[in-house]
């Protein structure tokens, strides 16, 4: 834990990160009853606010921003288009189900109901992470109330389970032993620093010169499908979450109540795996891009501004983009201002651009293909940084 200082007063708290703190809460006014038992004392006039950070005037800047969009009103959500997005996923799920029941289970209809399916999931994905970031709603417990119909009902997953992993990841992006998301359980080796400390160890646990290929098989097939599905559940039993595997129950009830009929119980279960296979390449490529091929290192202690752009890019705009990726393509802005509704992203992010300009912090954008291939070029960097550390160091 850090001692920062909570923004627009002059007490000091002992909070693990100042910034992020601000970042993730969209009622600052409500969330300062819970900093007092963290209150370890006031800052006299003549004392530095940031304790000699050298990166004052970034976190200046970025504040005076952060203000400025706030005033403009663009962490204001707009009710439309997430009752259309939820509109689309829920359609979606009609048709699939729709056209089996009517024209039967050929192979072909089978097919289509499965990509119909698994972009649904996929759509409703991003739908549950809107919620779940707080964005879309004025008061927290009704954002906390949709995400678990979301994640649970629509999705078959838990939402304490992805707030743990996913707020993890906002605070500590690319940070190795920190960020959930580069803990690749020894599978993998990410970045230029883990795998030359993996080669000096003589650690070897998988052929890493060869985990760009082997990705293919071990990485968007099986993450969603196997990989979450047992964390959700080893979460919600060990932590004795009854809520959460309530919705989560509760997916599955309408699910086999809806091709039961149709498959049979093992046809349910094979349609089932078959659409998380495919939602798991979609889901896989679009949050890699942004980060896996990025900085990827031990905690450095840096400024909210530049430890989010060195651990994120961005991918260009276009409608297919926007839907395809959830607005995540505006991953920098979605890093920066978390609580702010995706649609937003869009209109900060030239404001955005130039205030990295400004202090020489890159600002990455890549065209969608670029941005799959570089996963890839990434793994196969980092694979040969190991043989070469553990052959020659």
């Amino acid at each position: 834990m850090q001692k920062g200082l909570q923004p627009s007063t002059s007490k000091v708290y002992l909070i693990k990160w100042p910034e992020a703190f601000t970042a993730f809460h969209p009622d600052q006014k409500f969330v300062q009853k819970f900093l007092k038992p963290l209150l370890i004392g006031e800052l006299a006039a003549t004392e530095p606010s940031q304790d000699g950070n050298k990166n004052a005037a970034i976190i200046q800047d970025f504040e005076t921003l952060r203000s400025q969009v706030e005033k403009e009103g663009l962490f204001r959500a707009k009710p439309l288009f997430f009752c259309l997005h939820l509109g689309h996923i829920l359609l979606l799920e009609a048709l699939a189900w729709l056209m089996v029941w009517y024209w039967g289970t050929s192979w072909t209809l089978t097919l289509m109901c499965a990509v119909m399916l698994a972009t649904s999931q996929a759509q409703a994905g991003w739908l549950q992470h809107d919620f779940g970031h707080l964005s879309v709603f004025k008061r927290s417990k009704w954002n906390h109330l949709v995400h678990k119909f979301v994640i649970g009902h629509l999705k078959g997953a838990a939402a304490s389970w992805w707030n743990h992993l996913h707020y993890n990841h906002h605070a500590k992006p690319n940070v190795l032993s920190k960020d959930p998301d580069v803990n690749m359980s020894g599978i993998f080796v990410l970045g230029t620093v883990q795998p030359v400390e993996y080669g000096i160890k003589k650690i070897k646990q998988m052929p890493y010169n060869h985990q760009h290929q082997y990705f293919f098989l071990l990485g968007p097939p099986l993450v969603v499908p196997v990989i979450f599905n047992l964390q959700v559940l080893k979460v919600m039993i060990s932590r004795r979450n009854w809520v959460d595997l309530a919705w989560y129950l509760s997916f599955y009830a309408r699910y086999f109540c809806c091709y039961m009929p149709l498959y049979g119980f093992f046809g349910s279960v094979a349609l089932n795996l078959f659409v998380r296979f495919l939602e798991s390449h979609w889901f896989v490529w679009v949050t890699q891009m942004n980060h896996l091929p990025m900085n990827i290192d031990h905690e450095k202690h840096q400024d909210w501004l530049t430890m989010q752009l060195q651990a994120t890019c961005n991918i260009e705009q276009s409608f297919f983009n926007d839907w395809f990726s959830g607005h995540l393509n505006f991953q920098i802005e979605h890093h920066l201002f978390p609580t702010m509704p995706r649609h937003n992203y869009h209109l900060i992010a030239q404001r955005t651009r130039e205030l990295c300009d400004k202090y020489g912090i890159p600002y990455q954008t890549k065209t969608l293909w670029r941005g799959m291939t570089d996963v890839v070029s990434s793994l196969k960097t980092s694979g040969d940084l190991w043989l070469d550390a553990y052959l020659h160091k």
